[in-house]
């Protein structure tokens, strides 16, 4: 039997499986490779009959709005795991990719080379302009990160007249797209005539804008063009990446080349170099640069060495250095970077069917740590939910509810009042300071936001 009840005009269901979906892998929190949650792990969906009306279901649900764009062919990268999903048929009105037809949870004929992906219209998506969301693709190209430039506004995509146009705009959006350094700015519809509305022209970025929006322009809407003149962009591709850290705005960097990541080598590596990353990134300004594989060992190749940035480039490809794959380093030398990011938590929630339900888990001294549940309660529980914006506690649980956690314990005897901004603010034992084991982490579930959350029972 399945229980439905409102929460905060939300409806949430709890059933006797677990079923969740989430984007991964993407620029942001409502673009990404879609993965499922089942049976206590999460997989892939196949892009065989994957399009707009299924995209549109998973925006839905997982509170993106509308969906802008169905991707196949691991658009966003390869998963790895199980591949959950295969010919699912959503007429579009369902509530849960789950209630769509599909061919059975496990059942298909595909490798993760068609994870399927989507791009959803969110608030979360992109800037704003007069209140109505804007945002900019690559189209007709042969990559992902080359082709026609496009914008979206008032509801529908329209070009960028090439007036004016030069690599310092190309530059901006290459960024934006997480596609790397801008090798090319063509122009005269160098891949095809677009249709519909031309939305800028004259358009004159510095460069540094962290949206084409950003840039002087004649505003939109404003040109004398005609598609014949639609704006190109051709990106080198995504070229660096932040892995095992927190959250992807920090981590070990990571640069791509020849078809492969590498690391960094420390020699040198200093906050301007990180500064640079996090800029291409759109993660907000550096905080730290880390030597001496502050998030772990990479693997494979060591890419870059003696990185000397000025702070200003726009890709870390464009710093000085002593060429690629030119080092004299070992894996215990990988450079990091800690960014500062606006909704970067010290607090997260893991192991959980979403992201308002799991094991708590605090981040101090560069690790990540669990809270004993010795008086943890529905106050604490409260603070928690609040700080990581997911509404009100609905159950605060112990005895590693969502299973044991790993290294330290940061937290035990906590006594929130419930009206605190952040755990940490909360009266507690100390830091560090516990006498509990694994077998009693601390775990919550919170209303959230998501159209429909599945919590196993």
């Amino acid at each position: 039997m399945v229980v439905y009840f409102l929460c905060y005009g939300f409806y949430l269901s709890i059933t006797d499986g677990i079923s969740r979906v989430r984007l991964v892998n993407g620029p942001n929190n409502c673009s990404g490779r879609v993965e499922v949650f089942d049976s206590g792990q999460w997989g892939t969906v196949c892009d065989d009959d994957w399009d707009q009306r299924d995209a549109q279901v998973m925006c839905r649900e997982f509170g993106c709005g509308e969906a802008l764009e169905a991707f196949g062919s691991a658009r966003f990268g390869k998963g790895s795991g199980s591949i959950s999903l295969d010919d699912l048929a959503c007429s579009g009105s369902e509530d849960s990719l789950l209630q769509c037809p599909h061919s059975g949870l496990g059942n298909h004929d595909c490798g993760h080379h068609e994870d399927a992906g989507v791009t959803c219209l969110s608030l979360f998506t992109g800037p704003t302009e007069n209140n109505s969301i804007s945002r900019v693709r690559l189209v007709n190209g042969p990559n992902n990160c080359s082709g026609r430039v496009e914008v979206f506004h008032s509801g529908q995509w329209g070009t960028v007249c090439d007036d004016d146009w030069d690599l310092l705009d190309a530059k901006v959006v290459c960024r934006a797209l997480g596609c790397g350094v801008a090798l090319e700015a063509p122009d005269q519809a160098h891949f095809g005539q677009g249709r519909g509305e031309i939305w800028l022209k004259d358009v004159q970025c510095s460069g540094n804008e962290g949206s084409l929006l950003g840039c002087s322009s004649d505003g939109l809407r404003s040109h004398n063009c005609g598609h014949s003149e639609d704006a190109a962009v051709i990106c080198q591709g995504q070229s660096v990446r932040l892995v095992d850290g927190p959250n992807r705005c920090s981590g070990r960097v990571e640069v791509y080349q020849d078809g492969s990541w590498g690391t960094v080598c420390d020699d040198n590596w200093a906050l301007l170099d990180a500064q640079v990353v996090c800029r291409e990134l759109s993660c907000g300004p550096a905080t730290e640069a880390p030597h001496q594989a502050h998030f772990g060992e990479g693997s494979g190749s060591i890419l870059l060495d003696d990185v000397a940035c000025m702070g200003s480039e726009g890709s870390l490809l464009e710093c000085s250095s002593g060429g690629i794959g030119n080092h004299d380093c070992g894996h215990d030398e990988d450079a990091s970077v800690t960014c500062m990011m606006d909704g970067i938590f010290t607090v997260r929630l893991v192991n959980g069917p979403n992201n308002c339900s799991g094991r708590v888990e605090v981040f101090d001294s560069g690790q990540w740590g669990t809270v004993c549940d010795d008086d943890w309660d529905q106050r604490d529980a409260q603070v928690m939910c609040r700080e990581l914006g997911c509404g009100e506690a609905l159950e605060a649980f112990g005895s590693a509810r969502f299973g044991k956690g790993s290294g330290s314990i940061s937290l035990d005897d906590l006594a929130c009042s419930g009206s605190e901004d952040s755990l940490l603010q909360c009266p507690h034992s100390g830091l560090g300071n516990h006498d509990c084991g694994h077998h009693e982490d601390a775990g919550v579930t919170c209303c959230g936001k998501p159209l429909s959350v599945t919590i196993e029972f």
